[in-house]
């Protein structure tokens, strides 16, 4: 029998530490479980080692591959074929439901077990090899890096701040709460969207119709009534009209070889880096998409540092997550000062990708100390101002979009009625000069 000492977490998640002996460190874990503790480190006498799962060797022969499999390059998930994950929407309520499971006093593993009796399909399959994991000796953090696909990064920092600290409820509450606001964001911006999508799609149907039956029509009443030299205009439409709707394939691997090769610019960084940097200076859409990138950024740095995650870690974490290369390759450099030495403040202020207002709110926070709440306070303004660009950028796509629509009816039209003009001038031409002739006669 041998003396392990241990930290950990009660059934309330206050923090416990102290001496029990055990014939080994499963042992000791598996008696501090009956005792509901749920154990943070461990090790024999009076060093506090991390405890290790005891089949250590399995556990290092399952990640190795994980790592090289994610240095190769592209990570493609099919959760079509198999794959098991949480959507993030079900993650979101899970959060939720397991941080008022354990703010009642239900030890971890068994409010695990609860929320997968609740559940079907791969959210259910998930949440049980999470439990096995625990069971076998695992930490919660280590068991969640397990499923990359439904627990992001953000979501494993915090954990394993939570269980540092003893803190493991309200670090899920605080989760929860920044899902949802997450989540109300991109609603609001979805529902704003909703319109003009469907704005464009019947303008694309009502175009293809014309194109497609009407275009054509009209080129049979040209060819009858030997028209003649058509106006470069209307040969131009129904050259179109006649590649819609003969080589319509053509125009399909067109729009597809377009998203493909969208899709692997994306996944090269110096494009990548281009293509952001286009998206921020969009007309219209920019506005939108900056204020929405500063709201996240500012939402998950100050979860991040109120959850107890280090500065730079955190910095790291939202640097990965929050969507625009621009914006990451600015908190990459904000970063690596960091780590020299400088303040947050200044350095944002000099990569020019955060707007002042952000700067001088981080000043602030940094000279009171209180960085967590100012960020919090960017958070809600720029949300705010989310809505209000949202509010805008609808309101000047309805009209711009209609007047889209008539430029190309109006073209159509147009075109095909130039030619039956013509006829017609040439008919009432050609009728009026033999009247006058007869009469000479």
């Amino acid at each position: 029998m041998a003396n392990f000492q241990y930290t950990g977490m009660d059934a309330s998640g206050k923090a416990v530490s102290g001496s029990i002996e055990a014939s080994s460190s499963q042992d000791a874990i598996g008696k501090l479980k009956n005792m509901g503790y749920y154990v943070t480190s461990i090790g024999v006498g009076r060093s506090s080692e991390r405890k290790k799962q005891a089949p250590s060797t399995k556990q290092a022969t399952q990640k190795t591959p994980a790592k090289k499999k994610s240095a190769g390059g592209i990570n493609i998930n099919l959760p079509f074929l198999g794959g098991n994950r949480i959507k993030p929407k079900e993650l979101m309520v899970i959060t939720r439901q397991l941080a008022t499971l354990i703010g009642s006093g239900l030890p971890l593993l068994r409010a695990l077990k609860v929320l997968e009796q609740q559940r079907k399909g791969g959210a259910a399959k998930v949440l049980n090899r999470v439990a096995n994991e625990i069971e076998q000796g695992a930490l919660f953090s280590e068991a969640l890096t397990k499923f990359p696909s439904s627990f992001p990064r953000i979501y494993v920092a915090m954990v394993r701040a939570g269980e540092a600290g003893g803190a493991l409820e309200a670090v899920l509450s605080r989760l929860a709460e920044f899902m949802e606001k997450e989540a109300k964001l991109r609603g609001k911006i979805k529902s704003a969207m909703a319109y003009p999508s469907v704005v464009i799609v019947v303008m694309i149907g009502i175009l293809t119709f014309i194109m497609v039956k009407i275009v054509p029509s009209f080129t049979k009443i040209f060819e009858d009534m030997e028209v003649g030299d058509l106006p470069p205009t209307t040969k131009l439409l129904i050259k179109m009209s006649k590649l819609m709707a003969e080589r319509s394939y053509l125009i399909v691997a067109f729009i597809f070889a377009l998203a493909i090769v969208y899709r692997v610019a994306n996944k090269i960084k110096f494009t990548k880096y281009l293509i952001d940097k286009v998206k921020l200076r969009l007309f219209i859409f920019g506005p939108v998409i900056s204020k929405t990138i500063i709201a996240r950024f500012a939402r998950t740095f100050a979860t991040l540092i109120t959850s107890g995650v280090p500065i730079l870690q955190s910095l790291q974490i939202v640097r990965d997550t929050v969507g625009n290369e621009v914006i990451s390759n600015a908190i990459n450099e904000v970063r690596n000062r960091v780590r020299e030495g400088e303040g947050i403040s200044g350095i944002m202020l000099r990569t020019g990708a955060f707007p002042p207002m952000v700067t001088n709110m981080i000043a602030v926070g940094e000279e009171t100390g209180a960085m967590d709440s100012m960020l919090e306070k960017v958070a809600d303004a720029y949300e705010a101002e989310v809505d209000a660009a949202v509010a805008a950028m609808t309101s000047m796509l309805e009209p711009i979009l209609i007047v889209c629509l008539g430029v190309v009816v109006g073209f159509i039209v147009i075109s095909l009625f130039m030619p039956l003009i013509k006829i017609a001038l040439s008919l009432s031409g050609g009728g009026g000069e033999g009247t006058g002739s007869g009469g000479g006669d």
